[in-house]
């Protein structure tokens, strides 16, 4: 079992620090989800330790033999090389071995009849046979072909961007490795091959550190989440599952902590404004707190959060209408008397294989191109925004801002307030020391979020989707899903990203490859499923009856009792809140002790509860007290 050990790791592009004195420790079997916002240096993270990028400071301790494998998000490949020339391409000698068979086969075939050839191909041959070359010339190639190549000998050069990535993915997984460094495995695959790659990588020997945006895929490969956030790095235990679990509770914890700073603030707040008299000591520190309490909640309501919260395009009732469409390339059928109306509040999911016609059929409802036969109606109101899979080329040399302020410096968000693009900047996480960055200088995710703004200040009512997930962070992409549940116009997406289509489709449209589109409605895991086994009906949610509260009528006058407790009653909200103000800084203290944690809130809620409580009590007994 090898290890490798990473210390005192810090980096800075410009004036900007991606990481400083990071440290971690990986193990061979582990995988490793690498998550965080763009431009938070992920993938400068995985080229640091490829050897490819170099570092302010870094100390890596691993074995003298220890092996790094590296994907890049867009891996350079030379064009005249064969696909299968391009796999074998490695200093590992079992892969320059299977290079050099496929080299005597293909002289060989070109020259059966020459002695030469068929000497140097027998002793390949056998070099083969002694060594196990075999196994891996035959796991290349099955590797190819779950990925959806199956033609070998074709050069590189005539492959699609995507193909060339598959092929580069294909030419690491054979690789021997003690550490395999995944940038964005999953882009370019459809579902199919992103299954057999999750089932791949979960049994694979080596250690592995993936940057992905398949939130199931990261759940399902992760024995560890690292989070890259505020210049450090985060390690968690689990898979993403385990992950979200534990910040949820977190979240919780801190969202109950400041719901109950909320409860006392407001509780405070109506002790101050009974005229609680300043004349005491005990009185002015009740007034001291209240202001202290107040500042607390002032800084705790700050919003950090992505918010694309926009004004959009009123959408009328006739929005698209298409009949018969068709569409042919050559001799290929990609759409075939396609016809189907689509109306406000649609989210639909183009689904199928990869090569199938998604993005024509796409294409053919943005007007980009136009189909053979069939009519296309489109209403007068209809304002459609093509998020296109790569984006339109973006001037290097011009600065963020300047860019935004090409659409508009001054739009309307859902609530009717007036946004510059500063501020429109700011609401898409580019803080306002970033503004003069010039694109060149931007990540391929914040370029994608960043056209992504710009789209969505146009203000349209329809949008399209192909391929919005790819190189976009987990956090951008859940706030995009939280941006489409509440969108009142049409939504149509293309995307391998399972999780994201189950949040944002309630109906699919499937394409074959035959040209037919089968129409269904449901989400995408449920279609999924259904191919193997019949889909389950949920059962009906009984309903409860809301709870009665009682109203409780105070009395008129107090009694005996109840003067002694008015006695004494402020000294025990006054030790109550010294023990809740213990116990928030006990909170603050477990760090990920989540053990801790669950116990120290369930403290805490049982203090707040007190709390309320005794408050309540003494406003009803100064209210009789007050009556005297």
């Amino acid at each position: 079992m090898s290890q490798l050990i990473v210390e005192n790791l810090s980096h800075t592009i410009g004036a900007k620090t991606l990481f400083k004195e990071i440290a971690f420790t990986i193990t061979s079997g582990e995988k490793v989800g690498l998550i965080g916002i763009n431009g938070t240096g992920k993938s400068t993270l995985l080229s640091i330790l490829a050897g490819l990028d170099d570092a302010d400071s870094i100390t890596m301790e691993h074995p003298n033999d220890y092996r790094i494998v590296y994907l890049p998000q867009e891996p350079e490949v030379d064009p005249e090389l064969t696909v299968l020339e391009t796999v074998f391409k490695s200093d590992a000698p079992l892969i320059q071995m299977n290079l050099a068979y496929e080299y005597a086969v293909q002289a060989l075939t070109e020259d059966p009849a020459n002695e030469e050839n068929q000497k140097q191909f027998e002793i390949v041959q056998n070099k083969m046979d002694t060594n196990g070359g075999w196994d891996l010339n035959s796991q290349a190639r099955t590797i190819l072909t779950r990925l959806g190549i199956t033609t070998f000998d074709k050069k590189m050069g005539e492959l699609s961007g995507g193909q060339q990535k598959r092929v580069a993915l294909a030419k690491v997984l054979i690789e021997p490795s003690d550490l395999l460094l995944l940038d964005e495995p999953t882009n370019h695959l459809d579902v199919e091959s992103i299954t057999w790659l999750q089932d791949y990588l979960m049994n694979e020997q080596a250690a592995v550190i993936f940057v992905t945006h398949d939130r199931y895929f990261l759940d399902a490969v992760s024995t560890h989440i690292y989070e890259l956030a505020d210049q450090q790095l985060y390690a968690h235990a689990g898979n993403y599952g385990d992950f979200i679990e534990a910040k949820a509770l977190r979240e919780e914890m801190q969202a109950a902590t400041e719901s109950k700073l909320q409860n006392r603030f407001r509780a405070e707040l109506k002790w101050i404004k009974r005229g609680a008299r300043a004349r005491s000591t005990k009185q002015k520190a009740r007034i001291g707190r209240f202001e202290e309490l107040k500042e607390q909640v002032k800084k705790d309501n700050v919003n950090d959060e992505m918010d694309a919260n926009l004004k959009t395009t009123r959408l009328g009732r006739k929005v698209i209408e298409a009949t018969n469409l068709s569409k042919s390339f050559g001799d290929k059928k990609i759409i075939d008397n396609f016809s189907c109306l689509l109306q406000s509040g649609d989210r639909i999911a183009i689904v199928g294989p990869n090569g199938v016609g998604k993005t024509t059929l796409l294409n053919l409802f943005s007007g980009e191109i136009t189909s053979d036969t069939g009519e296309l109606e489109i209403g007068s109101t209809v304002k459609i925004a093509h998020f296109h899979q790569h984006i339109p080329k973006m001037d290097d040399h011009k600065r963020m801002i300047e860019y935004i302020r090409e659409t508009s410096n001054d739009i309307e968000d859902a609530n009717g307030q007036r946004i510059s693009a500063s501020q429109m900047l700011e609401r898409f996480l580019f803080p306002s020391r970033v503004h003069g960055t010039l694109i060149e200088k931007l990540s391929g995710g914040e370029r994608k979020r960043l056209y992504l703004l710009k789209l969505l200040m146009e203000q349209p009512n329809v949008l399209l989707l192909d391929e919005p997930t790819n190189d976009l962070d987990i956090e951008t992409l859940s706030i995009l899903e939280d941006f489409i549940e509440t969108f009142p116009g049409v939504v149509l997406t293309i995307s391998h990203d399972r999780f994201f289509l189950d949040r944002t489709s309630s109906k699919l449209w499937i394409l074959d490859g035959t040209g037919k589109v089968i129409i269904q409605d449901g989400i995408y895991t449920d279609y999924l499923e259904t191919l193997n086994q019949p889909e389950e009906i949920p059962e009906k949610a009984q309903e409860v009856a809301p709870e009665r509260v009682k109203k409780t009528v105070p009395k008129k006058r107090m009694s005996y009792m109840e003067k002694k407790e008015w006695d004494t009653i402020e000294l025990e909200i006054e030790t109550v809140e010294t023990k809740i103000e213990e116990i928030e800084a006990e909170m603050e203290s477990a760090g990920a002790d989540y053990d801790k944690l669950r116990e120290l809130t369930i403290q805490l809620e049982e203090k707040t509860a007190e709390y309320e409580r005794l408050f309540e009590r003494w406003s009803y007994l100064q209210e009789l007290q007050e009556n005297m």
